[in-house]
């Protein structure tokens, strides 16, 4: 039997689409058509449907401009990555963050430049919760 998908989180081609407007801050369903194309071809008609999806979900406003619609995004890519994170901490590490950040510095892809961004990122954190 087939789960019911998580209405809060997107599926991979939705955020494909969700990326490119992202970065278009706004984008007609021809100008997202073209951003995403150059990842895979997809039709037109496609790429439409998606993005109604995704606006019926709340992830997505639309306005009418003469004969087409601009889709914008309602959800901040920050607030985005933050519920997936929680999601995927919640899920896979069961609601343990630390696991989570032990696996990810254990990936041999990560360099020693990013573990020392890490380790800025983690000292700046814990400086401002001694200063609270």
């Amino acid at each position: 039997m087939r789960k019911k998908q998580d209405k809060s989180l997107l599926t991979e081609v939705e955020l494909e689409f969700m990326n490119v407007i992202w970065d278009l801050g706004a984008g007609t369903v021809r100008e997202i058509h073209s951003k995403a194309n150059a990842a895979q071809e997809r039709a037109y008609t496609s790429v439409a449907t998606v993005l109604k999806i995704m606006e019926q979900k709340g992830f997505l406003t639309s306005d009418r401009r003469e004969r087409s619609l601009v889709y914008k995004p309602s959800v901040p890519k920050a607030d985005y990555q933050k519920a997936s994170l929680k999601n995927l901490s919640s899920k896979l590490f069961n609601d343990a963050p630390a696991t989570l950040v032990a696996r990810l510095v254990e990936d041999e892809d990560v360099t020693d430049e990013m573990l020392k961004e890490m380790r800025a990122l983690l000292e700046e954190r814990l400086g401002e919760d001694n200063e609270r």
